[in-house]
């Protein structure tokens, strides 16, 4: 009897192998997605006063082929040394944006995407005060900022629902009294919605 109750179920494993696959990244597909890093480098305790962090949330719905569109909001940090503090830089942006799949696994389980995105939004320096702590006065104004951004990602299903998202992203940010260009390396986590 367990010789054949042992066997019924090798059978079976054979029989229903590479059958059922969840149905992923199909056209019309909707993610909530997270995420946060770091910005211009990785902090440490030597540069904590020139480190940045950001994070953000969008929705993302997939296209034909595995692509799809991007729609989000970002906040980000950048500290810039000043004598023995830092002076805060941050900027809220708005996104939209394709990324292109161009590699998957075999198993839909991998998916690598390049995708250029349009940015806009505002920045402000130090929180908009003028006056620094030791009455030297702050030159940069803070204002409307726009641009775009080109984003390498890869996402890795755990789960059918559940998303892990690695990132590297290159902003180029004009209107900015700052810094134009800003260089993001961060993860997150899609809940797939829809």
């Amino acid at each position: 009897m367990r010789t054949a109750v042992i066997f019924i179920a090798v059978a079976l494993c054979f029989v229903l192998a590479d059958k059922a696959h969840a149905q992923r990244v199909l056209p019309g597909m909707q993610g909530l997605q997270i995420t946060g890093g770091m910005v211009d480098g990785i902090w440490s305790k030597d540069n904590r006063n020139e480190s940045g962090y950001y994070f953000g949330t969008a929705m993302a719905t997939y296209d034909k082929n595995a692509n799809k569109w991007v729609f989000g909001a970002e906040y980000l940090r950048r500290d810039y040394a000043y004598e023995s503090g830092s002076i805060p830089v941050e900027q809220f942006t708005g996104e939209g944006g394709f990324y292109y799949n161009f590699l998957s696994s075999r198993g839909k389980a991998v998916f690598f995407f390049i995708g250029a995105s349009a940015l806009a939004g505002y920045e402000t320096a130090n929180h908009g005060e003028k006056l620094l702590y030791d009455g030297a006065t702050l030159q940069n104004d803070d204002g409307f900022v726009y641009g775009g951004a080109i984003t390498l990602e890869m996402e890795s299903y755990i789960t059918d629902r559940v998303v892990l998202l690695l990132r590297a992203r290159e902003r180029a940010m004009f209107g900015s009294s700052i810094s134009r260009f800003r260089f993001q390396a961060g993860a997150g986590i899609k809940i797939m919605i829809k």
